[in-house]
């Protein structure tokens, strides 16, 4: 091996899949240096159509099975309008989480029976636009309920409501969550408190709502018959279940090789053991940690390799069967209830990259390289433990490549600033000017924690159609334009 394969095989590489319209703009420096000429760094780019044929694929999977269904577009994983529009005119809906959100969505047009609003928090001024608007807005507790019936009754109007369900049982255990009411509570109240000459009579019942942590298919499978049955037991109480919104967290695969992923999560562990020189920034575990000389801890970043995802991952909850060997779409069909969802990160595959230009380049008191990004960690941020995917160098000027190790590090004023925990393995040292391009970052990376510290101005958001041949500067829409 020569010097260069020596210093890139001491790390573990995450090769991440890379769209074609990826790499296209990533061998234009051209390109590249108009558009940070005009839109400064970082910059996020959006492929709307790769957008759009990722929803044709979930809704082939449920015309397969000859549902009633609507996917809805979860808003809150990526703040781009462009996205929002795109959705509105391939038909589906938008899920949205606060009051801009369900505000933007119905000033670019979106129908108001193709919105729903599953805020955590939902403030009078988000109530009042819903149930003004005729949006469904998803319960989570009591006094969300008092709330929305006391303002749905100041309005002379009902709030079009659904029920968010939790606490479901698979394998003998209760899953738990914070959200929504217990599954064994809900049907009763439910039939107690909601409807004409009872507490809530402002409410107007049309269906239920569960999202459930991780990504397990047979707990999706569970909790789906579990509201099913809740939909058969309001039905004998004359509460029809219109429809059941199975929420969102369908897994996606990032990576392109199942071996890269385990190698790598084996070397982070013989790294935090010591056994091998650190692979993180100041060897941080990601979720492990050495205890009195033992290893502890699990992972604690997003499962970046996945053989089940996207339309798949959807088919084995559909598929997935109850102690009567039913399917759940089959009992979906049997009771006539229509089928809601709503994905975020997996309606985003392949649709996003973040740009940023190389600020400076330097050594730190332990002798690590880092690489000064313009940009900083919160417009790079996992809700996880970190982004694990390699990213791309685009060198302006070509020179030797010796190979180096080093950390993408960002404006903040914080030691705790860098944008990849991993350590990365270089082909050569980039200069000033340089551009860095991660990869697959349209799915809750760009823009779910940024912020303005230091009165930094937020990254500009790009999109554009990437069925051309070639693009040029004019391809690509400043999101500020859309309307």
């Amino acid at each position: 091996m020569n010097a260069i394969e020596d210093n890139i095989a001491v790390l573990p590489s995450l090769t991440p899949r890379i769209a074609p319209w990826m790499k296209q703009v990533a061998n234009d420096k051209v390109l590249q240096q108009q558009l940070f000429e005009t839109y400064g760094s970082p910059i996020n780019v959006h492929a709307l159509d790769k957008f759009e044929k990722n929803i044709i694929a979930y809704q082939e999977v449920l015309d397969r099975h000859e549902l009633e269904h609507l996917i809805f577009y979860a808003r809150k994983a990526n703040k781009s309008k462009a996205l929002v529009a795109k959705a509105k005119a391939t038909g589906i809906g938008v899920d949205t989480a606060s009051f801009n959100e369900l505000k933007q969505s119905l000033e670019v047009g979106v129908a108001s029976d193709k919105l729903v609003s599953t805020a955590a928090i939902k403030n009078e001024d988000l109530i009042k636009l819903a149930i003004l608007n005729d949006v469904v807005l998803i319960l989570d507790n009591e006094d969300e309920c008092r709330a929305v019936s006391q303002i749905a009754a100041q309005l002379n109007k009902r709030a079009i409501v659904g029920f968010r369900v939790s606490g479901f049982y698979h394998a003998g255990e209760k899953l738990y969550s914070r959200f929504g009411f217990d599954v064994d509570a809900v049907t009763d109240f439910i039939i107690k408190n909601v409807g004409w000459d009872k507490e809530f009579d402002n409410l107007e019942y049309r269906g239920l709502h569960f999202h459930l942590n991780g990504y397990s298919t047979s707990q999706r499978g569970e909790a789906l018959h579990q509201t099913l049955q809740i939909a058969e037991e309001l039905r004998s109480e004359k509460f029809e279940t219109l429809f059941i919104d199975i929420g969102g967290g369908f897994l996606m695969n990032y990576l392109e090789d199942e071996e890269e992923w385990n190698a790598f999560k084996t070397q982070l562990k013989d790294a935090v053991q010591g056994n091998r020189p650190p692979i993180t920034f100041q060897n941080q575990g990601l979720g492990y940690e050495m205890i009195d000389g033992v290893l502890h801890g699990n992972l604690a970043t997003y499962p970046y390799y996945n053989t089940i995802h996207g339309p798949q991952f959807l088919e084995e909850i559909l598929d997935f069967t109850n102690a009567d060997q039913k399917t759940a779409a089959s009992r979906l069909k049997e009771q006539s209830i229509q089928l809601r969802m709503e994905p975020g990160r997996s309606l985003l595959d392949q649709v996003g990259i973040t740009m940023a230009k190389v600020a400076f380049r330097k050594r730190d008191s332990e002798g690590s390289l880092l690489i000064g990004l313009e940009m900083n960690m919160s417009q790079l941020m996992s809700s996880s433990a970190d982004f694990l995917l390699d990213p791309m160098v685009v060198h302006m000027q070509s020179k030797e490549e010796i190979g180096i190790e080093g950390y993408f590090v960002g404006a903040y004023c914080l030691e705790r600033d860098v944008i990849l925990k991993r350590k990365i393995a270089l082909k050569q040292i980039p200069d000033i000017g340089d551009v860095v391009i991660f990869i697959n970052t349209a799915g809750y990376m760009m823009h779910f924690f940024e912020t303005e510290a230091h009165l930094f101005d937020l990254s500009k958001n790009l999109s554009m159609d990437t069925s051309k041949e070639q693009f040029g500067i004019d391809d690509f829409i400043d999101d500020t334009l859309i309307n």
